[in-house]
């Protein structure tokens, strides 16, 4: 149960920043969460605990040995835990933290495409190996983390991006001013793609999505499993498979991999800020109060959103 609760503003500690949220952006990883899904894993939060992992904001304060920042200054930042984002008052590791000033996006969409769009940088980069001129086939194209990855791709010089929704999704996928050639039904994707190959996958649904998806891949394509959308945790493929078709799957989860591999946070986030600032990450976002948190987070559940939601604390007294 998400309940609005008041608690003692807290104070950075060293290497860390203290932000002014102006905006918390909802995602289906807060929805697992919630649920408990994740409640047996070594490491995740356990119950009460405040949810969000991406904030936007002004830096309240700067804790000991902080540089490169001032208070006041427009910031987007990452969560190390998962944890903390829905609040007036977010403490952030300092490489977590980039500053937003000077590129003129609006903080609503900066905190619901940047974090995202650096995440979809790392996963390209550096577990996908995409190569200049290489096709790239995105599922649940309109989803919070995979709208992030046409710009990226783009910005990386794919030269062909295709995603995938559902048909009650294609209404919506036909007003997007995200950078995808096309957007299919999901369920015809024989017929939508004929007979068109990709060099990577980007799959966050999981479930038949993936097994349908391997016959997607040109030989030496990839395909990166980054989520579970279809809520299918007995899902498997057989090795067989990759072998014969010469592909690769590699699972993306970046609070399992960024905290290891830190010296991509920066340039990722660096990266996301210019895609953004370009227009590369143009997706639609319902603001929303605080106070309406379980409100958004069903409808994540019910998917009845077409973009991302952000939620806003309540002015400060």
């Amino acid at each position: 149960m998400l309940t609005v609760s008041e608690f003692p503003d807290p104070t950075p500690g060293p290497g860390e920043i203290a932000v002014d949220v102006t905006h918390s952006a909802v995602g289906l990883i807060d929805v697992l969460m919630r649920r408990g899904v994740f409640k047996d894993q070594p490491g995740m939060p356990q119950a009460p605990y405040v949810p969000g992992l991406e904030v936007a904001g002004t830096v309240r304060e700067l804790g000991e040995g902080v540089t490169g920042l001032t208070v006041g200054e427009s910031v987007v930042s990452m969560s190390a835990t998962g944890t903390g984002g829905y609040a007036s008052v977010y403490i952030a590791p300092a490489d977590l933290v980039v500053s937003t000033e000077g590129y003129g996006i609006d903080p609503a969409l900066a905190v619901s495409v940047v974090p995202n769009a650096a995440m979809a940088h790392v996963a390209l980069t550096r577990v996908a190996h995409l190569a200049e001129g290489e096709s790239v086939l995105v599922h649940g194209a309109l989803g919070g983390f995979s709208a992030a990855f046409p710009g990226i791709a783009r910005q990386l010089g794919a030269s062909r991006v295709v995603g995938t929704v559902r048909a009650s999704k294609l209404e919506a996928a036909a007003d997007t001013r995200l950078p995808y050639d096309k957007i299919v039904d999901s369920a015809e994707l024989s017929n939508a793609l004929t007979d068109e190959k990709f060099d990577v996958v980007i799959d966050p649904v999981g479930g038949q999505v993936r097994t349908g998806s391997l016959s997607l891949l040109k030989p030496g394509g990839r395909l990166i499993a980054a989520g579970n959308a279809s809520d299918d945790w007995t899902h498997q493929i057989g090795s067989n498979q990759l072998w014969l078709g010469g592909i690769t799957i590699a699972g993306f989860n970046a609070g399992a991999y960024l905290p290891t591999h830190p010296q991509y946070i920066r340039p990722a986030l660096q990266a996301a800020l210019t895609a953004v600032a370009a227009g590369l990450g143009e997706t639609v976002v319902d603001v929303l109060p605080f106070g309406e948190a379980a409100a958004a987070h069903q409808r994540m559940e019910d998917r009845a959103l077409r973009g991302r939601i952000v939620l806003t604390p309540q002015p400060r007294s």
